[in-house]
Formats: structure tokens, C-alpha cells, sequence
């Protein structure tokens, strides 16, 4: 499929190529409103659902997330007779490829966490634009430029202080080779990227309406991991209902501001804004659960956020 990019007629690009910083812009609020809301939702994942299968546990929260979101999608009269009649061939597959992405992102995050320390295994796996602007520069035709290039080394040297232990220069790179949490964090995030491109082509390039997107990608992540959910029922759901209900609710809105930025924004300027979320999991991991190596870590998601922030200039 060859998709021209879509003009942006916010001052957020001008703006940052004159070094004028981050301006003003409803597009950057709602990504910061998305970093906040997942960086939250990480730290909850990992202190309030321990034991649960990832794929059993992303098909409830969703359920609920759907359940709480409906009414929007109902207010916003968006499944109309003609959207439906013009959405074609291009919007199915953006849909499902994006959808197997994120699924496939959620469930090797959650194994990651579950291996390892939030406050090890989010920096590694929030160095999603480092891989959305090569596609980018594939399918838009973007050019990398000299602070770019800056940007993948700062984003590398986060990788290699998060897994810093003493020893050895090549021990932390030595480590993270032979950490499966590190590596599913690693391939989780490559997933990722090609959601958040999916994302911004759906709602930009092909104007699928936002209230709409938010059901379609929930309810297609839950339909995938439904069969894997099945086979590895978990157990205890009952009492653990109101929890579930308050996952999904921060689903809800977290998907919600997402898509708003994805419409506002190109994917290089909204995913490292929003993976700024790695700051907000690695302080709740560190403070509230007393993992190992705090300041380390929490070094390597500030690293994290400016290599990645770099990438998008």
C-alpha cells in the first residue's frame, strides 16, 4: 500500500525545527495525558495482577475497557451506514496489522514484567521510536538527521545503563543477550513501533474517527488473544472484578488521549512523548515496590526519553 503523508497543519513541526522547543499544542497535551495514564497502568500491572496469564489478563481488562468506552463511541455517532459502506480493503488491513502488533507488544511486555523488575524491563521497552522512525523514513520518506542519529545512540546507552551491574564495560550487553525479560522487552517494543505507525495511518492517512478506533483496536487485540485465554483460563477472577474494573477504566482513557495525539501528531513526535511513561513506572517501581537499582535505573528511562525525544527533531 503506498501512503503519501498527510499534511499537518499544527506549528509543532515548524516549531521544533527553529529549536523553539514544544510549543503549545492540544496534540503534545494529550500524548503527555498518555504518558502519565500508561506509566500508572505499568506500575499497576505489575503490583495488583501477578499470577495472571498475560493473554487471560488483556482480554478481561479489555472487556471492561470496551465496556467503559461504548458510550462514547455511541455518543460520538460514528457507525454510521456510510462510514461502513466506505471502509474498504486499506482500513481493514491497516486495522488488523495494527491490531496483531499491539496484541503481540501487550502480551511479551506483560512475560517481561512478570520475569523481571518494572524498573529494568520499561526502560528497554520504551525505546519504541527508535524503530518508528525508520519506518517512517520507509514508508513516508523522512531523512534521518545528525540528532537523530544522536537520538539512537542516547536511546542505546539507556539499554546498556539499565542493565549496568559492576563489572565488566561489555557486562550490562552481555547481560542483556542472555535476560529474557530484556529480549521480550526488546521484540515488544519493535511490535509496538508498528502499532504506533498503524495508528497514526489509520487515523491520519485514512480519517478512521477516533471514538470509533478505540473499540475497533480493544475489541480486536481481545479477539486475538481469546483463543490463547481460553486454553490458560486464570483463576480467582471474582474477587478480583473491581480490580479489573479499574484497569480497564485507565485503559479507556489511556487509549482514548492516545488516538487524540495519533490524530494530531505524526508518529515520531507523539511515541516518544507518550514512552516518557517509562519515568512514571520506573519512580513507582523503584519507590513503591523497592526494586534493585533505582537510581540506575531511573537514569537509564531519562536516558531513554531523551535519546527518543532526539529521534523525533
Amino acid at each position: 500500500m503506498d501512503i503519501a503523508p498527510a499534511p499537518v497543519a499544527d506549528p509543532v513541526l515548524p516549531a521544533l525545527a527553529a529549536g523553539s522547543g514544544l510549543p503549545t499544542d492540544p496534540g503534545i497535551g494529550f500524548a503527555l495525558t498518555a504518558a502519565v495514564v500508561w506509566g500508572v497502568y505499568i506500575y499497576l500491572l505489575k503490583r495488583l495482577f501477578e499470577g495472571y496469564p498475560p493473554a487471560a489478563l488483556t482480554v478481561l481488562i479489555n472487556v471492561f475497557a470496551i465496556a467503559w468506552y461504548l458510550p462514547v463511541t455511541v455518543a460520538g455517532g460514528d457507525l454510521s451506514p456510510a462510514f461502513v459502506d466506505a471502509f474498504g480493503l486499506a482500513e481493514a488491513a491497516v486495522v488488523a496489522v495494527t491490531v496483531l502488533a499491539t496484541a503481540a507488544a501487550f502480551v511479551l511486555f506483560l512475560t517481561a514484567i512478570a520475569d523481571g523488575d518494572v524498573s529494568y524491563v520499561t526502560p528497554i521497552n520504551k525505546v519504541v521510536p527508535m524503530f518508528v522512525l525508520p519506518m517512517e523514513i520507509l514508508l513516508l520518506g523522512q531523512v534521518l538527521t545528525p540528532l537523530q542519529v544522536a537520538g539512537v545512540v542516547v536511546a542505546t546507552l539507556a539499554v546498556y545503563v539499565a542493565n549496568y551491574d559492576p563489572g565488566g564495560f561489555f557486562e550490562p550487553f552481555v547481560k542483556a543477550a542472555r535476560s529474557r525479560p530484556a529480549q521480550l522487552a526488546l521484540v515488544s517494543a519493535m511490535c509496538y513501533a508498528v502499532s504506533d505507525v498503524g495508528k497514526r495511518v489509520a487515523l491520519q492517512e485514512l480519517a478512521i474517527p477516533g471514538t470509533l478506533w478505540v473499540p475497533l483496536l480493544l475489541a480486536g487485540v481481545a479477539a486475538v488473544l481469546l483463543p490463547s485465554a481460553v486454553r490458560n483460563p486464570p483463576t480467582g477472577i471474582r474477587a478480583d472484578l473491581p480490580k479489573f474494573a479499574a484497569a480497564g477504566a485507565l485503559v479507556a482513557l489511556g487509549e482514548h488521549v492516545t488516538t487524540l495525539a495519533f490524530a494530531l501528531l505524526p508518529a515520531s513526535i507523539a511515541s516518544p512523548i507518550i514512552n516518557t511513561q517509562a519515568i512514571v513506572a520506573v519512580v513507582l517501581g523503584g519507590i513503591l515496590l523497592g526494586e534493585r537499582h533505582f537510581r540506575l535505573r531511573l537514569l537509564a528511562a531519562v536516558l531513554a526519553v531523551v535519546g527518543v525525544t532526539l529521534i523525533a527533531i
